[in-house]
């Protein structure tokens, strides 16, 4: 091929039209760039010198019926990670400095490899000032890490509440990729108690702040004078229905011991006093927690995150004898006058059933005073499976009672199916009726449950479902908003009731009473006590109580757990949480109108 060819006409027109091309193409890409899409690279180039940073809201106060703090927020640092900048060279020293164990960064960058590199993780909440002046000090060589100012949970006002409140703690990657669309990584969600029932309104909206970045993503000046700046709206304040002196008193006299106590207002259902013990310092929980507190609290032999007054079921004891009561008096089996003679237990077959005394001739009522479980025995038999099981559950055992806090266990009411399931059918006896007469046996209660039971003979048979809240203050009118609960009813007469609450009455009251030791004249305190068969130890000491008599205001369950009779440890622990809330009697209460509350906050 000659030379010529290459400086033809030929050759000159094809590079003319490769040139012409080329220019063409740069030029609609400019006319694209310049004029179509325009918007699009001014956004690119606005998110190249904008910095927006997430502003976490506080959480909502938890306040007392009283509008005392229980549980309040403090200022706190959170250190944060953004992989897409990160060097890992400075992890040893980083880690030295946050006193973290090493390989701590890398954990961080690994539980979160599947969400977005460019969204910053949580390294360490609760950080120190000695941590953030030394990350102030060394910013230009720590690319990726920077920190905020946040809140946590202040538990410094004298209430411990371990199992009413719960605590927060960062969301889990499971639940993350469930509500990505609410949380994102490093948020702290309610874990359990309160925190977790009421997570919606308790956490608030998060708001955003925005800066000026230069080509070195260092921070300059804020973003048009922070005008377009989101502030974070605070999560609800919730207003609960716990007495904070009442609070207080059950959570001093539950010291060193195990068991529950719950008390309550009969008539609405809200929960005055809630102590499981043994608990624990959720100031552990209000950041970080460490292996070290989370293991000492896994393996301790006091089981202090076991929630006592919803899970734990226990037999009632004698406690349960006002249900046989009941049931023979609806379905007309026995009139009260009815006397039983008790010599000191009942032989049913080759077996003797022991009572406590040698009561002699007693009545219903006196039975109740003396706790007779002779008198029972033969009752239950009288009663039967069938209608000892209708009234049970009508009173709300072996059910959930829908407490606002979780989990709730259903505890065990006997049945003939579940004799049949358990024995075998034809291969249990009327014998075993015997046992759950006198509350014990395959009859296993929770505290929860126990404290409905009394508040519905205190309130003539209607309460409302068991709750900690009252209501929120809602953040954007400052209106308060109360909440509703369901009515708990049972269909038992009021002459029955009647019966039951004046042997309740004896029972604390009369020179024969079981719990005559916590007699007080100045507060009618009616009650009955009761002792827990416990095949691994000492008893449980049970006492159930209303107060007072004629116009009841509070209704108390406590259980104490390997101590042995219901009246000499149970039985005072109530009256004295019963006297500190009643005080002299008259209980006043503030009226939750909004003009009120506007006074108050």
């Amino acid at each position: 091929m000659s030379a010529d060819y290459f400086g033809s006409a030929l050759r000159r027109r094809i590079i003319f039209f490769i040139i012409i091309g080329m220019v063409a193409v740069q030029t609609m890409q400019l006319i694209n760039m310049q004029l179509l899409e325009s918007n699009k690279y001014e956004v690119k180039s606005h998110d190249n010198s904008i910095k927006s940073f997430t502003i976490n809201a506080p959480r909502g106060i938890i306040f007392d019926r009283n509008i005392e703090i229980l549980v309040g927020n403090k200022a706190s640092f959170t250190i944060l990670l953004t992989p897409s900048e990160y060097d890992r060279e400075n992890s040893k020293i980083l880690e030295t400095v946050l006193g973290v164990e090493l390989g701590y960064i890398d954990k961080i960058l690994k539980k979160y490899k599947k969400f977005s590199k460019y969204k910053p993780r949580t390294l360490l909440s609760g950080a120190d000032y000695r941590m953030i002046s030394w990350i102030e000090e060394n910013q230009q060589k720590l690319s990726g890490i920077s920190y905020q100012v946040d809140t946590q949970r202040d538990y410094s006002f004298g209430i411990i509440g371990s199992h009413i409140f719960g605590y927060t703690k960062e969301i889990g990657r499971e639940a993350l990729k469930k509500k990505k669309e609410t949380y994102s990584i490093g948020d702290n969600v309610g874990f359990i108690g309160l925190e977790k029932s009421y997570e919606t309104l308790l956490r608030g909206e998060k708001g955003k702040e925005y800066f000026v970045a230069n080509s070195r993503q260092k921070i300059v000046k804020r973003y048009n004078e922070g005008e377009n700046d989101i502030p974070p709206i605070k999560g609800n304040d919730i207003i609960t229905t716990i007495d904070y002196k009442t609070q207080k008193m059950a959570e001093e006299l539950f010291t060193n011991i195990k068991g529950s106590v719950v008390a309550i207002e009969p008539a609405t259902g809200e929960i005055l006093a809630y102590v499981s013990a043994p608990q624990y310092d959720l100031s552990s929980f209000a950041d970080v927690t460490s292996n070290l507190v989370w293991d000492s609290l896994r393996f301790d032999e006091g089981k202090p995150l076991f929630n006592r007054g919803t899970i734990s079921m226990y037999p009632p004891g004698s406690t349960y004898k006002m249900i046989i009561a009941i049931a023979a008096l609806e379905e007309g089996v026995i009139s009260t006058s009815k006397k039983v003679n008790c010599n000191g237990g009942f032989y049913f077959g080759n077996r003797f059933f022991k009572c406590t005394h040698y009561h002699g001739k007693v009545d219903m009522k006196e039975a109740i005073e003396q706790s007779c479980n002779t008198y029972f025995y033969k009752l239950i038999l009288k009663v039967g499976l069938q209608n000892f099981h209708k009234y049970s559950t009508m009173f709300g055992f072996g059910e959930r009672t829908g407490i606002d806090i979780s989990p709730e266990s259903k505890g065990n009411v006997p049945s003939k199916e579940y004799y049949d399931r358990v024995y075998g059918k034809g291969k249990w006896t009327d014998g075993y009726l015997l046992n759950i007469g006198i509350g014990q046996g395959e009859l296993v209660t929770t505290p929860i449950q126990l404290v409905q039971y009394t508040s519905l003979m205190a309130n003539w048979g209607e309460t409302k479902i068991p709750h900690f809240v009252k209501g929120y203050i809602d953040s954007n009118t400052n209106e308060f908003v109360s909440l509703k609960y369901d009515s708990v009813k049972i269909n038992v007469s009021n002459n029955t009731l009647k019966i039951i609450r004046d042997a309740m009455l004896d029972v604390v009251n009369s020179k024969d009473g079981t719990a005559r030791n916590i007699r007080m004249k100045e507060i009618s305190i009616s009650g009955k006590t009761g002792t827990a068969q416990n095949p691994h130890g000492e008893d449980h000491s049970i006492f159930i109580a209303f107060a007072p008599f004629d116009n009841p205001k509070i209704a108390v369950a406590a259980i104490v757990e390997n101590v042995g009779y219901g009246s000499t440890y149970a039985a005072p622990i109530a009256q004295k949480i019963i006297k500190a809330y009643l005080g002299s009697g008259d209980k006043s209460e503030i009226e939750f109108t909004n003009s009120n509350l506007k006074e108050v906050f």
